[in-house]
């Protein structure tokens, strides 16, 4: 594969830009946290289970975008309704990502790469998609530089297979230059995914469910004829 000679190098590269960058965010990320710690409390970081590079989980780190509000039963509400104001601004600037940057120098994520992902949508990929696996997760990547989160499931993870096959610094280059673009822009920026498109897991057992009732039909048809 042509990634593993510059492997070393692209880490190298990860954790200078990382130091770099949360040197240089470090006002930022004070004044975020402030703000979350004066609307929402504590905590002011979210970490989530994702699934990285060999499909080993780790805890992503964020900005903290929603609330922990619960229905009678004590279970948490649905993510658009914990979602603030607060944490839409910062989702749609980018801002919740700022964190991830400690994940790239602990060696969890990279700069560039496919986006980490639930680990309950690991048994959903095709074994093309699980190519994805064979390099470290990205802050940004080829799916976020061609519409974010508006860009479909099937495009995002052959886009991510993409990214693993054309691999160099100079393709890196190009992604963290256009990411800059299309973050100041706000291209693509989307607070709430599920307002757009349905789970990554629960889109796939619906076509599923669909292709073994439309089989199911299908064979009503030939017995009948």
């Amino acid at each position: 594969m042509r990634l593993q000679p510059g492997r070393t190098l692209k880490r190298g590269i990860d954790v200078v830009l990382a130091l770099v960058g949360l040197l240089t965010l470090v006002p930022v990320m004070v004044a975020v946290a402030l703000l979350i710690r004066w609307r929402l409390g504590g905590p002011v970081l979210f970490r989530q289970r994702r699934t990285g590079m060999g499909g080993r989980q780790f805890r992503v780190l964020k900005f903290r975008t929603m609330t922990d509000r619960r229905d009678a039963r004590g279970e948490l509400l649905p993510d658009h309704r914990r979602l603030t104001r607060l944490g839409r601004l910062l989702r749609r600037l980018s801002l919740d990502e700022i964190p991830q940057l400690i994940n790239v120098l602990r060696g969890d994520m990279s700069v560039v790469g496919p986006r980490p992902l639930l680990p309950k949508y690991d048994t959903w990929y095709t074994a093309t998609e699980r190519r994805r696996f064979d390099v470290r997760p990205g802050i940004t990547g080829l799916a976020q530089i061609a519409g974010r989160n508006t860009v479909g499931w099937g495009t995002r993870l052959s886009l991510d297979v993409e990214y693993v096959d054309r691999w160099s610094l100079w393709l890196d280059a190009v992604i963290i230059v256009r990411t800059i673009r299309v973050v100041f822009a706000r291209e693509g920026a989307v607070a709430d995914q599920r307002a757009l498109m349905s789970d990554l897991d629960e889109e796939r057992a619906e076509a599923l469910t669909d292709e073994l009732l439309l089989d199911a039909e299908g064979r009503k048809l030939l017995r009948a004829c």
